[in-house]
Formats: structure tokens, C-alpha cells, sequence
């Protein structure tokens, strides 16, 4: 039986920034959220809402993101696995069950790794795909998209919309990202994970992607599957890369429901 927590939301400081949290409060499994690269906790509501107040939701801005997260030198990924942890630990949960959409996903596999003794587990939405997509030339194409969008996003930054990062900031966040994201370097951390993983998986493409290059990454489940009997897809849907979180919600929450249930039918 998990303690019953108050609802909280505030700034909760971390190494040089601060980070905006949201946690609902309740007695149910803990639930933590990893956002996309460059978005924000609101972008879960619709799956946090279909859950409902069986679980404790746990929400938060990565540095430099929303309207209220501060600033940092470093935006780096080991830095937003450090905040995961960060914000578990000023939560007082021990546990939780971890939730990663897109670049979170990556964020969530490397926690479940890290810690299988604290995962309940993971659900990976549409990201942690291991495949080589990242060579000079698309490099040379990220560095021009972000330069392209930087007067946009600069705009857009009051709102909380668009992270307050420069445009190179952005694109050296992301080339991370696909080195990250090779075969050799993510395949084996998604082959150790030892907690009920689920993948729910997307269609079309993503932002910066042509034609159907995101759905040959997508094929690259397949071998992780094979090799990883925790892992397992839970739902391949229609939407594509960036609408998911708000129209195939149901079968995030799905998914949330059934590690959940996995974790409790193995205690």
C-alpha cells in the first residue's frame, strides 16, 4: 500500500536551475512523466486524465522549458536522467512507474536501466528506438532546421511554447540525441532493462523527418523484442509522432495500466 501524498506544485531546485513540478498527490502508484525534447507536463493531460486519480502523477518542465523552469549550463541528457531522479527524491518516492514520450523516452529507458530495483516500469511512447539515423548530412540538416525556426521560437518563448534555448543549443540537444540513439549505444541498454517495459508506437512522421524514414527507425524494435522478453508493443496507432499524446491517449494510459498491473500480479 503506497502512503497517501498531498498535492504539490512549485519550484524545486536542481544543481544551477529550478525545475516547475506537479504532483496530484494520492495513494496510487507513482507515475513519472518524461517529456518530449523541447516540450512541457501539459502535453500529458490528456493521459493523466483518462488514468485518473488511481495512480499519483508526477509532472515536471526540464530545464529551460514551459514558462517557469529556469535556466542552466547544462542541458545535456545525463542531466535530465539526473533530474528524474531529482525530482523522485524531493517527491519522497522510493518507486515509480516512468512514462517517456519521444526524446523522453530515451530519458525513461536509461532510468529503467539504471535503477530496477526502483522501476515499477517503463512505457516508451513512439521514442528509444535504436537505429543509426544520425550522419554528417542530417547533422548538416538539424543545425539548418534550427537556425531556420530559431526568430519563430525566440517569439514564442513568453508563452512557454518553445524552450528557451538558442537555436544551436537545440540542435546540439538533438545531434545528442542520435548519437544516443545508435545501435550500439541504445541497444544495450534497452537489451538490460529487467522491468515490464511497453512501447507504444506511433505512425508518419516526426518533425525534421522525410518520407518514410521514421517508420525504417521504427523497424528497429523488432530485434529489441526479440532479444528482451520484458519489452513488449503495446499499441501501434494511427496518429503520428506529434499528435499521439492527445489523440491516442487511451492507449498510453493502456499500457500504463497493464505494466501496473504486471508489477502488482509479480509482488
Amino acid at each position: 500500500m503506497n502512503a497517501t501524498a498531498t498535492p504539490w506544485t512549485g519550484l524545486l531546485s536542481v544543481e544551477d536551475t529550478a525545475l516547475a513540478v506537479t504532483d496530484t498527490g494520492g495513494a496510487g502508484v507513482p507515475v513519472i512523466y518524461c517529456n518530449g525534447q523541447f516540450a512541457t507536463q501539459g502535453y500529458w493531460k490528456h493521459v493523466i486524465a483518462e488514468l485518473g486519480d488511481g495512480f499519483r502523477h508526477i509532472t515536471y518542465d526540464e530545464r529551460a522549458r514551459g514558462r517557469l523552469s529556469k535556466t542552466s549550463a547544462d542541458y545535456s541528457f545525463e542531466a535530465c536522467v539526473r533530474d528524474v531522479d531529482a525530482v523522485l527524491a524531493a517527491r519522497g518516492v522510493e518507486r515509480a512507474l516512468i512514462v517517456g514520450w519521444s526524446y523522453g523516452a530515451v530519458v525513461a529507458a536509461h532510468w529503467a536501466d539504471r535503477n530496477p530495483e526502483r522501476a515499477v516500469g517503463a512505457v516508451l511512447v513512439d521514442g528509444a528506438f535504436p537505429h543509426d539515423w544520425l550522419d554528417d548530412a542530417m547533422e548538416a540538416r538539424i543545425r539548418k532546421l534550427f537556425k531556420r525556426m530559431g526568430p519563430v521560437t525566440t517569439l514564442l518563448r513568453p508563452t512557454g511554447l518553445t524552450p528557451r534555448l538558442n537555436a544551436s543549443q537545440q540542435a546540439e540537444s538533438n545531434i545528442e540525441l542520435g548519437r544516443l540513439s545508435r545501435a550500439a549505444e541504445l541497444g544495450p541498454v534497452l537489451d538490460r532493462i529487467g522491468v515490464p517495459t511497453r512501447y507504444v508506437v506511433a505512425s508518419g512522421t516526426s518533425l525534421g523527418s522525410r518520407g518514410g524514414e521514421q517508420e525504417v527507425i521504427r523497424e528497429s524494435l523488432d530485434q529489441v523484442t526479440v532479444r528482451n522478453a520484458h519489452i513488449k508493443v503495446s499499441a501501434k496507432v494511427a496518429s503520428n509522432h506529434g499528435a499521439l499524446l492527445k489523440k491516442d491517449f487511451r492507449a498510453i494510459a493502456d499500457a500504463v495500466r497493464e505494466v501496473e498491473g504486471l508489477d502488482r500480479d509479480a509482488a
